[in-house]
């Protein structure tokens, strides 16, 4: 899920990492429900009053998570948790070594697959192109990069299924604009919702900052 708050001057603040003060709202990483959300008033009816949505809202969120999911990356291998190229990222992935296969969204559909043959078992996430997953490993081009298991492999995890959600790769039925936005209840439990949602998604993502518990809307830590 994805968090959003009304800033003072009344528009809509995607909230990535859900530490934003004010009122959360609640939404599905999806693009369509974002659109819906988006085009239909959710967000005013969430917030109980005016709410200024801006109209590259879903391009605003999206950009959000690609640089998170470079971070995490740039993080993961500055821990030495992460390697790139084919043989040594399949070298940790035959030794057991890996937790997660983090691939380029343009490689080739044949080479992802032969990479990862007789490794069914690994999560494997396309979240960066190749040039972009160049860039964090200090080459020209990185198609395959392999992380070691822990909290930057599950976060990593998470922020691909959030951003491919949101880029529109993975679709689910739509439902109606209020179901879609399950929003303005912070109050109500949002940690707890994230955690039974995302797999404790909230927590592990403020683990991997080191930072401050998440807040309720009354003001009190999460």
């Amino acid at each position: 899920m994805l968090r959003f708050v009304v800033a003072p001057d009344r528009t809509v603040v995607p909230d990535i990492l859900a530490r934003l003060p004010g009122r959360g709202i609640w939404l599905s990483a999806r693009r369509d429900v974002l659109d819906i959300a988006r085009t239909r008033g959710a967000f005013a009816r969430a917030a109980r009053g005016p709410a200024l949505v801006p109209p590259d809202l879903v391009e605003m969120v999206e950009a959000a998570l690609e640089r998170r999911v470079m971070e995490l990356l740039g993080l993961a291998r500055r821990a030495g948790q992460a390697v790139a190229g084919f043989q040594k990222a399949r070298e940790w992935v035959t030794a057991g070594r890996a937790g997660l296969v983090v691939q380029a969204s343009d490689g080739s559909p044949e080479e992802r697959a032969r990479f990862t043959s007789g490794a069914a078992h690994l999560p494997a996430v396309r979240p960066l192109s190749a040039a972009v997953m160049g860039g964090i490993f200090g080459r020209e081009r990185a198609v395959h990069v392999a992380v070691s298991p822990g909290r930057l492999a599950a976060a990593l995890e998470i922020e691909a299924g959030r951003l491919a959600g949101v880029s529109g790769e993975h679709v689910a039925p739509t439902g109606d604009a209020n179901e879609a936005a399950r929003t303005g209840q912070d109050d109500a439990a949002p940690q707890g919702q994230m955690g039974k949602t995302q797999g404790g998604q909230a927590a592990l993502l403020d683990k991997t900052q080191g930072g401050a518990a998440a807040r309720h809307d009354d003001g009190t830590s999460g």
